[in-house]
């Protein structure tokens, strides 16, 4: 159980996993605090996901920022503890992050090939700022015992499809980091686990090319048929805030009803 001073940090709550996991933890108990990056037209969506926090009796307080700027997240930080004062804690830092570059690494049009600079920004973003937001983290004594970590990958981190390989490297390596981030905090009592969620119907899948034949295979192999929903994912995570789940680190969890064990 939480406590009205246990936050959640949620990277990418406006929609998707990043949005259902805001609402479902503070169904839980946990004040909210959320990072994303809207412009004017998608705003509705982050003010009806604060508005449902809100309607459980906890906080919502959300930064409408680039969460892969350095210095963006140093101010934002600052404002958290602020905010959640001497008492609070982050318990949870979900990392749900999806803005990278879906080219080809060769084409036989070259502006169709990724180049040094998107391939070095979806790496940033979709993997190397869940690092640096847990340094920043416990160098302000902001997360500790009893914290957990949890960055959503997909089957990409493993399995290849046409104009995924950016995005796919970012997922390899984000678990890659999670396993690092496992070992090194298990003394500190903080987990740390990779999410691999089903194939789900979010803004980030949609932006795929070719995401209708990926929806079409996915609904047919889950021994469900039917896709992954955000709040699958959501449901998921509540259960690992508990305490009961504190031996489980370092690991690739997947949460697809079974779709991935289907040849």
């Amino acid at each position: 159980m939480s406590s009205k001073s246990d936050w959640a940090l949620i990277l990418g709550a406006s929609s998707g996993f990043g949005g259902a996991a805001a609402v479902e933890l503070a169904k839980t108990g946990f004040n909210i605090f959320g990072v994303h990056l809207d412009r004017k037209a998608t705003m509705p969506l982050v003010e009806e996901v604060m508005q449902k926090i809100q309607a459980t009796g906890r906080q919502a307080i959300f930064f409408n920022i680039n969460a892969a700027d350095e210095e963006k997240r140093g101010e934002a930080l600052d404002k958290m503890k602020a905010d959640m004062g001497a008492e609070g804690t982050i318990r949870v830092l979900m990392h749900s992050l999806a803005f990278g570059s879906l080219k080809m690494y060769v084409a036989a049009n070259t502006a169709d090939e990724v180049d040094k600079a998107k391939m070095e920004m979806t790496l940033d973003v979709m993997a190397n700022s869940l690092v640096y937001w847990t340094q920043d983290l416990l160098r302000r004594q902001m997360m500790k015992h009893g914290g957990r970590i949890f960055a959503m990958t997909s089957s990409g981190g493993t399995r290849v499809w046409p104009n995924y390989g950016p995005v796919s490297a970012a997922k390899a390596a984000l678990e890659s980091h999670i396993r690092q981030l496992a070992l090194e905090l298990a003394p500190q009592g903080i987990t740390a686990n990779s999410i691999r969620a089903g194939v789900t119907d979010t803004p980030a899948l949609r932006k795929i090319p070719g995401n209708d034949k990926m929806v079409a295979v996915a609904q047919e192999r889950n021994p469900s048929r039917r896709l992954t929903t955000p709040e699958d994912i959501a449901k998921f995570m509540a259960l690992m805030t508990d305490a009961r789940a504190q031996w489980v680190t370092g690991n690739v969890i997947g949460v697809d009803g079974g779709e991935d064990i289907v040849g």
